[in-house]
């Protein structure tokens, strides 16, 4: 498949994974992938192990902490206060407090709760960049993250609250919280405290020691899981789109021409060779396509002419931060470092989210295009200038039913939101700890406003797959591509024909339910085989 997102439909209109793969998870630190973190936001929890070489790599950093602790030496967040309190010296007595205070003040999160999803990766993420080295915890400490994973125990973390800079410190405070028995957990659907969602785990708070605080709390967690369920779901529709795209060309009697495989070598982008490559796929066979051959048409518009182009930026676009997320997941992004080999500690930056946020900020703008070009070729399948079609596709008596007048206008309304959720977080920077933190990422609310434009461009598509699914119907008894019938066979099971007027705003959103599973592109790759993806150098 050309996505990792596996969920499947249940009644209901809600998720679960239909065959959850438990093959063991190993992590070391720095060779988790997106496939398997994918694995364990959608409940495969119990298949993570640690290494026994991260477990040694872990307690020698213990040991360093520790002796510096023992030898009264100066260390930011270990022996000192945080932030603006940088200078201000901790007594050994009070070590303890210090890291248990930090993380009652730090978890100031609002707004929504982080689904069950986001918060796996968060356990999942944070467990393992400890397992590194160089972070200072205790293997209680990684134990005690590794056991809320594997009995899904999950935190409440609220959305919002973080800058990305000194981390995601309120969202992973909040996580945090339920390893020393504060805060709050979901456990089996059902909200409870801390120090009783440990309880019926089967384990006892922790009592963080020196550094342990500031370890749990400093990283880009937060962003990366964020957006590694963003990415997916925008992989899916990148996959989608190119089927919607198809499905428009046979629906307007359109030409397959632009994405002559010729056309592409000219200007040999990956995105653009593999668009081009599913939509010859996916119309292969048609008799639409042959009916049409001698046809006065000079040229499409350039919602179809051009999708190689659009869709193939998109796609290069999801590459460069696939490949981005991989490294993050696989990062040590908390301060201070600890270097065993020679017992050095660097106080540095690593925990800012700039890295993500760059990218982030790229890919929602691409994301939104995908969703602004589907939204033209809707208006070309409902325009009856454009279509020569049935106005607004509407079935049943002219003029007493209005078809698909308004599915056009929600995915207009969809796309103009999107307009303004693409403008760039990373733009904005707000000095924060008394200006000790005087530049910050923002990358939080870029995950989020990626996470909110693939929301919304899975509704264009699906608006796109109904209005195409319909115009399909005036152009029979001619068959459409084998990739093509596929997809509308799978939509055939759900949707009715043209006809009177009736709720079609529930047709939209079943549809979008089976974009998001996967359900339309697995019917498909199940008909013509698997949909193109180049290799993450870019190579097609």
């Amino acid at each position: 498949m050309t996505a990792w997102y596996r969920l499947d439909e249940t009644d209901g209109g809600t998720y679960h994974v239909h065959a959850l793969d438990l093959t063991p998870i190993i992590l070391d630190g720095t060779h988790l992938t997106l496939e398997d973190a994918i694995r364990v936001a959608n409940g495969a929890g119990g298949a993570v192990r640690v290494s026994d070489e991260a477990r040694e790599r872990v307690r020698a950093c213990r040991a360093l902490v520790d002796d510096l602790v023992q030898r009264g030496d100066v260390v930011y967040g270990v022996t000192t206060g945080f932030g603006r309190l940088k200078d201000i010296s901790i007594e050994p007595d009070d070590v303890r407090t210090l890291q248990r205070n930090l993380l009652i003040s730090h978890a100031m999160g609002v707004g929504p709760d982080s689904s069950p999803e986001v918060v796996r990766l968060l356990l999942l993420y944070r467990l393992n960049t400890l397992l590194q080295g160089h972070s200072g915890v205790r293997e209680e400490t990684v134990d005690q993250i590794l056991a809320l994973l594997k009995r899904d125990v999950l935190p409440v973390v609220p959305e919002q609250g973080s800058v990305g800079a000194s981390g995601d410190l309120a969202p992973l405070s909040h996580l945090a919280l339920v390893l020393i028995g504060e805060g709050e957990a979901d456990v089996d659907g059902e909200r409870i405290g801390g120090a009783e969602a440990l309880k019926r785990a089967g384990l006892l708070p922790l009592v963080l020691r020196a550094k342990e605080g500031l370890a749990l709390i400093n990283g880009t967690q937060f962003t990366a899981a964020v957006a590694t369920l963003a990415l997916a779901r925008s992989w899916m529709l990148a996959a989608t789109a190119d089927i919607g795209c198809a499905l428009t060309i046979e629906a307007l009697m359109g030409s397959d021409a632009p994405f002559d495989e010729r056309v592409g070598r000219l200007r040999p982008h990956a995105g653009h060779l593999e668009v081009a490559s599913n939509v010859r796929r996916l119309l292969k066979g048609s008799d639409i396509l042959q009916s049409h051959e001698d046809c006065d048409r000079v040229q499409d518009p350039y919602s179809l002419r051009c999708a190689p182009q659009v869709h193939g930026a998109v796609r290069d676009a999801l590459r460069h931060l696939t490949g981005i997320l991989t490294k993050e997941i696989n990062a040590v992004t908390d301060n201070p470092l600890l270097f065993v080999e020679d017992g050095t500690v660097i106080s540095a930056g690593n925990f800012h989210g700039e890295p993500l946020a760059l990218p982030l900020d790229y890919t929602t703008a691409a994301v939104s295009e995908l969703a602004s070009i589907s939204e033209r070729r809707t208006e070309n399948l409902v325009n009856p200038d454009l279509s020569h079609l049935p106005p607004f596709l509407a079935g049943g008596t002219p003029g007493v039913n209005s078809g698909m007048m308004v599915a056009q206008v929600l995915a207009a309304a969809l796309v103009s939101e999107n307009k303004v959720l693409s403008h760039p977080a990373s733009v904005d920077s707000i000095p924060t700890s008394a200006n000790q933190e005087d530049h910050v990422s923002m990358s939080p609310i870029s995950a989020r406003q990626l996470n909110a434009v693939t929301v919304n461009g899975t509704n264009v598509l699906a608006v796109e797959l109904l209005c195409g699914f319909l115009a399909l119907h005036w152009r029979r008894p001619l068959r459409s591509g084998a990739g093509v019938e596929a997809a509308v066979n799978v939509l055939k099971e759900v949707i009715a024909p043209p006809g009177e007027d009736r709720p079609f705003g529930q047709d939209v959103r079943t549809i979008a339910r089976m974009v998001d599973s996967g359900r339309i592109v697995r019917a498909v790759e199940e008909a013509i085989g698997p949909l193109a993806r180049a290799r993450e150098d870019g190579a097609p």
